[in-house]
């Protein structure tokens, strides 16, 4: 289930540099230093996929990888940094609802949340966009070796209770623990038909 042909497609400042609306989309969002280019980079098993930052809010456009022929995964840009200036901030959010909006070949999201800080503003706000086009949503609790292990499971069932109805599942980029459910979730989200999601918008 690796993707040695992943690549990078192409980023886009403008709903109209998106590529051709065909195919199959997951978008992968995240709040910025959530961890989101270390997921990516792990899920595919190299290094520089996705690039990665010790700056948060480095993304500052959609990225759109191609894993395989007609199967995108699409790098939503990181979001909710306070020194991101506000003019900034505010075409991340044009953007990422003209995305959430239009894009007709998107069939799931897959959300990254910093297990130490999950469910924040941000995070619920993405969880929004996702219902309203009612899309499946599948949480990725990154930096799960930071915290021990009973600390994670208790994190995992308190976000699984608010969360209800949605995939969660604790990931680490750095010991690899979930990357192998990551990739399923993935693969899952890419087979659905257009009939099985909601994909015009409401």
């Amino acid at each position: 289930m690796l993707f040695p042909s992943a690549q990078f497609l192409l980023g886009a400042h403008q709903p109209n540099q998106f590529p051709a609306d065909d195919g199959v989309e997951v978008a992968v969002a995240g709040r910025s230093n959530a961890g989101k280019s270390s997921a990516l980079n792990a899920i595919v098993a190299r290094n520089a996929l996705a690039r990665t930052s010790k700056t948060p809010g480095r993304t500052q456009q959609i990225n759109f990888f191609e894993f395989r022929r007609g199967c995108r995964v699409v790098d939503l840009p990181g979001y909710g940094f306070a020194k991101v200036p506000v003019p900034m901030r505010r075409h991340w959010q044009a953007l990422l609802s003209a995305y959430f909006a239009d894009r007709l070949s998107l069939r799931g999201v897959i959300q990254i949340m910093d297990i130490r800080h999950p469910l924040t503003d941000f995070d619920i706000r993405l969880l929004e966009l996702a219902n309203e086009r009612g899309l499946p949503v599948h949480v990725l609790l990154t930096k799960a070796d930071k915290l021990s292990r009973s600390q994670a499971m208790q994190t995992l069932k308190q976000v699984k209770a608010a969360l209800e109805g949605a995939s969660i599942q604790l990931f680490s980029a750095v010991t690899k623990a979930g990357v192998d459910d990551a990739r399923k979730a993935l693969e899952e989200m890419w087979t659905l038909d257009a009939a099985e999601v909601e994909t015009q918008p409401k």
